[in-house]
């Protein structure tokens, strides 16, 4: 048991989980950051999440966790992951199964003495095929995090969202995405400490739905730094993509 863990609890449907292709980018490791599997903490390695066995494979959860114990000496850092792909906002309201699984995980999690430092969300693209859907997505938002936050105990814990991928621009049963991201940005100044990262310049996998592996890890550093940003943390003079 580690009374000084830093949790981030992922949340979302698949990019969060994670779909880049294992072997495509090197494996990423660090003795500060574990992840909460089957009750208890173990060494974090990809795939992270199990929502769908075979085809979970790279996220954005570790190279996220690795730039912050390497950059801002956030250590040690357990890593919670809740994400399922395929699923809307309206399945991770309160009251739903996914979101009270969220809960139930991350207090169990809390017990062996960790705090909730930051909540990471990716979704979007199961709410990009109906406008009203799109439109009301801000709203819907608030109302899940509020209460999430409240439950965890974590009100003033960091939420950072990430942008759907400019590559879901088309006829496909995402349509309204620019709407999402338009909602997703405009939270900024609705939920506090909240922030969305940019994904205008990330790339596919070749299904034009998620992110490539090397996105991912890119979106990771991505999230890392707002995180450090938002928590007034100086980030490493070195800068750049690298970890």
């Amino acid at each position: 048991m580690n009374n000084n863990l830093n949790l981030f609890l992922l949340i979302g449907q698949s990019n969060m989980a994670g779909r880049g292709r294992l072997g495509e980018v090197p494996s990423l490791q660090h003795p500060e950051v574990s992840m909460f599997r089957n009750g208890g903490w173990i060494p974090a390695e990809e795939p992270l999440h199990t929502d769908k066995p075979g085809i979970a494979g790279i996220g954005l959860g570790m190279s996220f966790a690795v730039a912050l114990a390497t950059r801002a000496a956030i250590a040690p850092i357990g890593l919670i992951p809740c994400a399922f792909g395929g699923t809307s906002l309206a399945e991770w309201m309160p009251g739903s199964e996914l979101y009270e699984n969220a809960v139930s995980l991350t207090l169990a999690a809390m017990r062996s003495g960790g705090q909730v430092r930051g909540i990471l969300w990716h979704q979007g693209e199961g709410d990009s095929g109906n406008r009203d859907d799109a439109g009301s997505y801000g709203c819907r938002f608030q109302t899940m995090i509020g209460k999430l936050r409240a439950e965890l105990s974590a009100e003033t814990a960091p939420v950072i969202a990430g942008e759907l991928g400019p590559f879901l621009q088309r006829d496909d049963g995402t349509e309204f995405s620019a709407e999402v991201n338009q909602e997703l940005r405009g939270l900024e100044d609705a939920v506090p400490v909240y922030g969305c990262v940019g994904a205008h310049d990330l790339g596919h996998n070749g299904d034009e739905l998620h992110f490539n592996a090397e996105s991912l890890r890119e979106f990771g550093i991505r999230y890392a730094t707002k995180y450090i940003e938002m928590t007034l943390r100086p980030v490493n003079a070195e800068g750049g993509g690298g970890l």
